[in-house]
């Protein structure tokens, strides 16, 4: 089996990738440009020199027309994002165009190969937004409240749209937050986590966060892309809810955090420049489908992944101080 992973240099696509590996896939990583690629999440996970990675500009349909006509791939996994709710405020039109045409070129790829191959894409759980009724479902109404979220919902309507007007197996896996040790620096608990770690012995380190009354559903990453892959093994293509079925307080992960680490609760300020100008307030989704249907097995509660990540922090600290000091 051969599989398309975009977006392979982040946290979910370098885990998928270990996943298809073990599985005996044959992985090609796309990328924007070979020499500035980020592999050092591959590198974490020992598998940079497994994994083949190839030069695509997904905003280029020729060149994704090519890369797909002149390869047989069986498997696309499309990870590939601005996936920054924060920065799509800052890049409203980068967000929007990037996350809506880089999908469709795909998909038209697809369509135009004739080829069988079956599409992943990473949906959001930020496309539902204002929800009257929680948890969400599938079948929840969107109110997208970000530039994120829009392009987020375009994309998942034209994946459903390519279903149903040209029969590809194509589907969305909508996945509620999930974190790693390898998520990026400036989302929320990976920020946290990293700081505490950092600085837990500095008295004048003092964390800086935004709104921390809000709730999310929170899940963990090396578990999320095992729902990623069972999607695409399906006899037929289905969207799912992917996410742990439970909201977690931000305020109550920091208090959790600097207690596991023996902070001062007190160690973190609001800072107004962090605020949104709107801000969902609480959500978690339903996992009863990808439980029952993909026979997908999660079990951490959120607590549980916190524990998980400060240790792997601590561990990476540890040797990074004391390859220093060699």
């Amino acid at each position: 089996m051969k599989a398309i992973i975009t977006g392979i240099s982040g946290q979910d696509g370098a885990y998928l990738a270990k996943l298809l590996l073990e599985k005996g896939y044959s992985v090609t990583g796309i990328t924007r440009n070979n020499h500035t690629a980020n592999l050092e999440r591959l590198a974490y996970l020992n598998i940079e020199h497994q994994v083949q990675i190839e030069e695509c500009d997904l905003m280029d349909l020729s060149a994704v027309i090519n890369l797909i006509k002149t390869q047989d791939f069986d498997e696309i996994y499309n990870l590939a994002a601005q996936s920054s709710v924060g920065l799509s405020f800052s890049q409203p039109i980068g967000t929007l165009q990037f996350n809506t045409t880089s999908v469709i070129n795909l998909l038209e790829a697809i369509r135009l190969s004739k080829k069988n191959i079956k599409f992943y894409q990473a949906s959001s759980s930020e496309m539902y937004g204002k929800v009257k009724n929680l948890p969400v479902t599938i079948e929840t109404p969107m109110h997208p409240l970000s530039p994120y979220a829009i392009s987020k919902a375009s994309a998942y309507w034209m994946v459903v749209n390519y279903r149903e007007s040209y029969g590809l197996y194509a589907c969305n896996g909508v996945l509620f937050n999930h974190e790693s040790f390898l998520r990026a620096g400036n989302f929320f608990v990976k920020k946290i986590i990293s700081e505490a770690v950092q600085n837990k012995d500095n008295p004048d380190w003092m964390l800086k966060v935004g709104n921390i009354d809000i709730s999310r559903d929170f899940g963990y990453s090396a578990k999320y892309v095992e729902a990623m892959w069972l999607m695409l093994q399906q006899p037929c293509p289905k969207d799912y809810i992917i996410c742990s079925g439970q909201s977690v307080k931000l305020r109550s992960i920091i208090e959790y955090v600097f207690k596991t680490l023996n902070i001062s609760t007190e160690k973190y300020y609001i800072d107004k420049s962090l605020l949104r100008p709107t801000d969902i307030e609480d959500i978690y989704g339903d996992n009863e489908q990808a439980r029952k249907e993909l026979n997908w097995d999660y079990q951490y509660s959120f607590f549980d992944v916190i524990d998980l990540l400060i240790k792997e922090e601590q561990a990476f600290i540890n040797n990074k101080n004391n390859n220093s000091q060699l």
